[in-house]
């Protein structure tokens, strides 16, 4: 039996988000997460005949996100499901090794997937295609001099995610002239 695609949007901070999941016997709430998409991102997902609205196969996943937003939670137990090539999903697996109010630079992660120097751009382009924004938190990443490089929902909500975690500001100062830190 084929699992069947559900997807809801939820109100966030940081605009409406449109959650994508496939039902799931063994996911925490019923639904392992698929996709997560911002307002405008780049490769965002779109909905596709034969997907079912279902806001109730979220609601677990949604008070996750509602605690993250309110500070209350600062790690996800969500069932994803499985995509991406075997090297995008080390990447993955690498930002999700990143704890809550750190970063780690391009540089880093391709270190610790094994790649070579000349590898990280490999690396930033497996991050920009992470389906799971916020959740997997490719926000954490940025470039060696400290400054925010590449997000697919742009780099205003980057620093605000960031802000949120509560990276130091001296991490972020002066990186985006105009927007405000959190």
């Amino acid at each position: 039996m084929t699992a069947r695609t559900v997807y809801t949007t939820i109100d966030s901070p940081l605009g409406e988000l449109l959650l994508v999941g496939e039902e799931s016997p063994t996911a925490k709430g019923g639904t392992a997460l698929a996709s997560l998409s911002l307002p405008g991102q780049k490769g965002a997902a779109v909905v596709r005949d034969g997907w079912r609205r279902d806001p109730a196969a979220f609601e677990e996943i949604g008070r996750q996100l509602g605690a993250y937003f309110e500070g209350r939670l600062t790690h996800f137990e969500i069932e994803y499901v499985d995509g991406g090539t075997e090297f995008q999903r080390r990447v993955w697996q690498a930002l999700e090794e990143i704890p809550y109010g750190a970063t780690a630079t391009y540089g880093q992660i391709a270190q610790q997937v094994g790649t070579s120097a000349t590898g990280v751009r490999a690396v930033g382009t497996a991050i920009g295609r992470n389906p799971l924004l916020v959740v997997r938190p490719c926000h954490r990443v940025i470039g060696a001099d400290g400054t925010l490089r590449g997000y697919a929902g742009g780099l205003e909500r980057k620093q605000r995610l960031l802000g949120l975690e509560g990276v130091r500001e001296g991490v972020l100062e002066g990186v985006l002239e105009g927007v405000p830190t959190p």
